[in-house]
């Protein structure tokens, strides 16, 4: 176990010393694999915070729920005690058969619809307030509450969040695709950047397995190298990205300020900066153990 990890520290100081000793170029790699991740985690970050302050004010999401003409008060007080023990409910508020023709009565144009009628058509009603607004759960209470006893149908006023959920898919969807491209890319930069490191250290390999080196201790220092590489560029991504939301906070401030409004565009939370380094050292050790499976195989 000493040994194996005495390698490790000696093949980790080894990538370090060869970075440092192309640090120049090691800097620019770490350039480019931090623009290229900072677009797909910058996208990320504004759609987060877009679907923020949309569903600040965003109307609320409700269901309608009308009872059967013939309930009873009883019924009534029935419903209300089962919405009100339901944790998906935030809130219920009852709207009474007469409260409904009255409301009906006074708007522009149905008084004399209404006064044609002689009896009341309209049902009790409870307005119902969800605690989550996604289409699925707005969906599954609407399920739950159609089969109370009473119960004649449920409207669910889920529009605005159908529409909600269906810009951030498209936006989650469009940043992936990206993301996805740009990792391929930042696999290439590695790929080459390790079989130009394997090429210039060819007589060194060559020794090394004349002294009885095997193909796993030669590789591990540009393991190392390539996933090392990553996570610098993944701290250059942050880096541009901290920046980039700042910027645009000097403008959000003016603009939320005249809504009176707090609004700023957050910075990722420790998880997901934590989540972008780790992945740009995974692409980073990707490539380079792409690039020795197929090099140190050619060096002979």
């Amino acid at each position: 176990m000493r040994t194996w990890l005495r390698h490790h520290r000696q093949a980790f100081a080894l990538a370090l010393g060869k970075l440092l000793a192309h640090r120049t170029a090691a800097l620019l790699n770490a350039l480019v694999i931090g623009v290229a991740l900072a677009l797909p985690a910058g996208g990320y970050a504004l759609l987060a915070n877009l679907l923020a302050v949309t569903q600040r004010f965003a109307p609320e999401a409700q269901l309608s729920l009308f009872l059967r003409t013939e309930a009873t008060k009883a019924d009534a007080d029935a419903v209300a005690g089962r919405l009100k023990a339901d944790a998906r409910v935030a809130a219920t508020r009852f709207v009474s058969r007469d409260e409904a023709l009255k409301s009906l009565r006074a708007t522009e144009g149905l008084a004399e619809v209404v006064a044609a009628l002689g009896k009341n058509p309209l049902p009790d009603a409870f307005v119902v307030g969800a605690r989550d607004s996604s289409p699925e759960a707005l969906d599954a209470l609407a399920r739950d509450l159609r089969r109370l006893a009473g119960v004649a149908h449920v409207q669910v006023d889920s529009a605005w969040a159908r529409r909600l959920a269906a810009i951030a898919a498209t936006g989650r969807i469009a940043t992936g695709v990206l993301g996805a491209l740009l990792a391929v890319g930042l696999i290439a930069v590695t790929f080459n950047t390790i079989r130009l490191q394997i090429l210039t250290h060819a007589e060194e390999i060559m020794v090394s397995r004349l002294i009885g080196a095997t193909d796993g201790y030669i590789a591990r220092p540009f393991y190392y190298f390539g996933f090392v590489q990553g996570v610098a560029g993944g701290l250059v991504a942050l880096a541009i990205l901290w920046l980039g939301l700042a910027a645009l906070n000097l403008g959000v401030q003016d603009l939320a300020d005249s809504f009176g409004s707090t609004f700023r565009l957050a910075f990722p939370g420790a998880a997901d900066a934590s989540s972008l380094v780790g992945f740009a050292g995974l692409l980073g050790w990707l490539g380079s153990y792409m690039s020795v499976s197929i090099h140190l195989r050619q060096i002979s």
